[in-house]
């Protein structure tokens, strides 16, 4: 999982996190519920109006604009009991242009979990060229997520993943950071927490169905959005026409967990971009061989376990430091990697005691990550997580796979194999993992170099879904591919699916620009 930078992209992920950020109302005081309906039942009826809710309201205003209207729904809180409270659900449509040949609904999602998407019809229309105009493109925020009932743990920090550090001093002290996240959470939200999760998303997905008036919807998620829709189709056969599922996981795997296994492809990812960056040593001054841009990596990663790094007005520490390295290796193309590099070239004075000011991404970046900023988003990310799949309860059982990992990954292995706000969680899951095995027809877009749902996890799901087809773009460090990454292959066999719904009838292979 790979929530911030927006799949993996350093620059324009900000403006993914900011509309998080900006869908969601002021901290509340602890204790104080969300506003939860008095029942009834889910409402059927769309009241469709302008999407802007003031002038500073960028993303509705662009809605507006383009043409598209905003809704909501009321749907259960506990789907076991209809009848029961009800929560509210925030949705964007925009139409299609071309009524004549309209081929029918498509709902989005962006992924994170906890990444808003209610202003994706914008970006997808651009991507999908001609094929948008016979679409109904709908911008559904999962419950809890952006305007949608949204939780917010209050949280001094935003994303909660770090590395365990170098000791086990450094270790105990992330147990009881994760702790206090998971205990905010729960005197705040105690009484919906259990219905944060992705069955319940995927069901409140076949209330929106059902309130558009479609027999079937069309279906493209990103990431952990691939992943929810890969579960709607276990839970609701038969209810979708096309399917893409961009950068989608192991569904087996999915969970407060994932990220374990996933070190060789961030291992790979920055040496990667050392390559690149030596090449480039009279712009960044990193070393200009491979082996001296890493060399510089592991002098910044000393240096944060000697102290904070100062970086303006963050102070970085050394379980914050192998974070950053990770997702902003995560993305091959030019611009993400000559902003990834600035990065380290701030990282690097700051390690070497001289003035440090980050530049407008990476000072967004660091605010959402250690400060409250991120909060909006993060909450809901950890309580969809954590809803989905129990995870271990003694923090011995993180620290001895971080020292196993730890021998052969020393920079990347306490990060991916460390504690989460998960052990420590309030409630248990209220249903298992869903175990997705179906023949449903779904097209798997994947990225071999992907650092995140990994390409191995790409083709699990394939195999999962067994009626999809597999389209593989090779070589590329790359994670949220379809109208992102920039491949005209990928997009154009996207494209060919959406409008015509016959699948290759074979898996397919585009090669990295």
């Amino acid at each position: 999982m790979k929530p911030t930078y927006a799949r993996g992209r350093l620059v324009p992920a900000l403006a993914l996190i900011a509309l998080s950020v900006a869908f969601a109302p002021p901290a509340r005081a602890d204790g104080v519920s969300l506003p939860v309906g008095v029942g009834g039942g889910p409402s059927s009826s769309l009241d469709w109006k302008p999407c802007s809710q003031g002038a500073d309201d960028a993303i509705g205003g662009e809605l507006d604009r383009a043409g598209a209207r905003c809704a909501e729904l009321a749907v259960p809180l506990d789907h076991s009991r209809p009848g029961g409270p009800t929560i509210t659900l925030a949705l964007s449509r925009l139409p299609a242009a071309d009524r004549a040949h309209r081929i029918g609904t498509m709902v989005l999602n962006s992924g994170g979990p906890g990444e808003s998407t209610l202003g994706m019809p914008l970006r997808t229309r651009a991507a999908m060229k001609d094929v948008a105009t016979r679409y109904d493109l709908i911008g559904l925020d999962p419950r809890f997520v952006g305007r949608s009932t949204p939780l917010d743990c209050g949280w001094p920090v935003g994303l909660w993943v770090r590395s365990a550090g170098a000791t086990r001093a450094r270790f105990d002290h992330q147990v009881a950071v994760q702790r206090d996240l998971a205990e905010r959470c729960a005197r705040r939200h105690a009484d919906v927490l259990p219905y944060a999760n992705t069955r319940d998303t995927a069901r409140d997905i076949d209330l929106v169905r059902r309130a558009l008036g479609e027999r079937r919807i069309s279906f493209l998620g990103y990431s952990y959005g691939g992943y929810l829709g890969a579960v709607y189709t276990q839970m609701f056969p038969g209810r979708t026409d096309r399917v893409v599922l961009d950068s989608a996981g192991d569904p087996d795997k999915w969970g407060p967990r994932a990220t374990r296994g996933t070190e060789d492809e961030a291992e790979r990812a920055l040496r990667g971009w050392a390559a690149w960056a030596a090449g480039r040593h009279g712009t960044y001054g990193l070393g200009a061989t491979t082996a001296r841009v890493l060399a510089t990596v592991d002098s910044i990663v000393a240096a944060a376990q000697e102290r904070s790094l100062r970086v303006g007005r963050f102070e970085v520490d050394d379980q914050a430091v192998p974070y950053l390295l990770s997702v902003g290796s995560g993305d091959d193309r030019p611009a993400a990697r000559a902003e990834f590099a600035s990065t380290v070239r701030t990282l690097n004075e700051a390690a070497h005691g001289r003035p440090a000011e980050p530049g407008a991404e990476l000072a967004g970046f660091l605010a959402f990550v250690l400060t409250s900023a991120g909060s909006p988003f993060a909450g809901p990310t950890a309580a969809i997580v954590c809803g989905d799949r129990a995870a271990p309860r003694d923090p011995d059982t993180y620290w001895n796979d971080v020292q196993r990992s730890r021998a052969r990954h020393p920079l990347f292995g306490p990060l991916k194999n460390n504690i989460w706000p998960c052990a420590f969680w309030p409630n248990e899951p209220r249903e298992p993992l869903t175990h997705v095995a179906n023949p449903t027809p779904a097209l798997i877009v994947s990225a071999t170099g992907d650092t995140a749902t990994t390409y191995e996890g790409g083709k699990a799901m394939h195999r999962a879904l067994t009626g999809s087809r597999l389209l593989t773009l090779r070589g590329a460090t790359a994670h949220g591919i379809y109208g992102e990454h920039g491949n005209a292959c990928v997009d154009a066999k996207v494209n060919a699916y959406l409008a015509t719904g016959a699948l290759p009838t074979a898996d397919v292979t585009c090669v990295s620009d």
